[in-house]
């Protein structure tokens, strides 16, 4: 059968590969473009599988709202390289996951990544992950995501560039208290909302720090225990979001912003691009020197 430059079109439409590619595999399957495909999948998902120990910490954080912005997603992709993580292909791939994440019933990544990545097509995520990783030769992931809804309040948020996103429910305020908040959490990432919801491990280990720093300075016993409260008091108004003096107003803590408005922060939630990830460290002289070394 004929390969023609039509079906070689349609072939790239439908999977998004080059044109080579596509050519190469309707020419091994005689012009059967269902088979083509199969084919190109099965490849896929070998040279996913062959870039799947390469770290990829890089990529983009997206949110997406519902119409009445009672209901938000927000979602991690990683790629291996910033260049990549600017690709309208690959920004348009996780755009498309946010807005499954969105309006999908997954639970968990695994759960993400096997539903369609559009209505009414069968290509499911990972389908179309393993195929941009085979079009583009970076590995790629779906690092996680997260849904928000909101009964008495609003959803906010606020994005650094594509590297940080944050989610913000507040009750009462307006939509700039809201971006606000969202910015201010952005900037000085705090670990919840209120001294009350500091986990416990956290608080018992600064607090036997303090302790020990305390103990040093040689002071009675009853100096050293205010020593400690002071400390610990600093310490709660550094990492809770109500504690913090406002990035845009330092003269006052986000607890009075709120009070001032009579607004309140139900919860929030950041994401960074590679937080968490071990990056490779590399350096580029020693490499040449070992290669030169022999």
């Amino acid at each position: 059968m004929a390969i023609t430059a039509s079906l070689v079109k349609e072939l790239r439409d439908r999977t998004g590969s080059g044109m080579m590619e596509c050519k190469k595999a309707l020419v091994e399957t005689n012009g059967d473009i269902d088979a083509a495909i199969e084919n190109m999948r099965k490849s896929g998902q070998a040279k996913a599988a062959k870039k799947a120990g390469r770290i990829a910490a890089e990529g983009i954080i997206v949110i997406k709202f519902s119409d009445d912005g009672k209901q938000a997603a927000m979602v991690e992709v990683n790629c291996e390289t910033d260049f990549v993580a600017k690709d309208e292909n690959f920004t348009s791939f996780a755009n498309a996951v946010a807005e499954r994440a969105l309006d999908g019933s997954a639970a968990s990544v695994e759960e993400l990544l096997e539903q369609p990545l559009h209505d009414g097509e069968d290509t499911t995520v990972n389908m179309a992950r393993e195929a941009l990783i085979v079009k583009i030769g970076e590995n790629m992931n779906v690092r996680r995501f997260e849904r928000f809804a909101t009964d008495s309040g609003q959803l906010y948020s606020y994005n650094h560039g594509v590297r940080i996103g944050v989610v913000v429910d507040l009750e009462g305020g307006n939509a700039d208290l809201g971006k606000d908040i969202a910015m201010h959490v952005a900037a000085s990432n705090p670990v919840c909302v209120g001294a009350e919801q500091v986990p416990a491990d956290l608080l018992e280990k600064e607090r036997e720090i303090f302790k020990a720093q305390a103990l040093e300075s040689g002071k009675p016993e009853n100096i050293v225990e205010k020593m400690i409260e002071g400390r610990m008091r600093k310490y709660l108004s550094e990492i809770t979001l109500l504690g913090q003096p406002f990035v845009k107003d330092p003269d006052q803590s986000v607890e009075k912003l709120l009070a001032a408005s009579g607004a309140k922060v139900v919860n929030f939630r950041r994401y960074e691009v590679g937080e968490g990830i071990e990056k490779r460290q590399e350096n580029f002289a020693d490499e040449v020197m070992a290669q030169v070394r022999g």
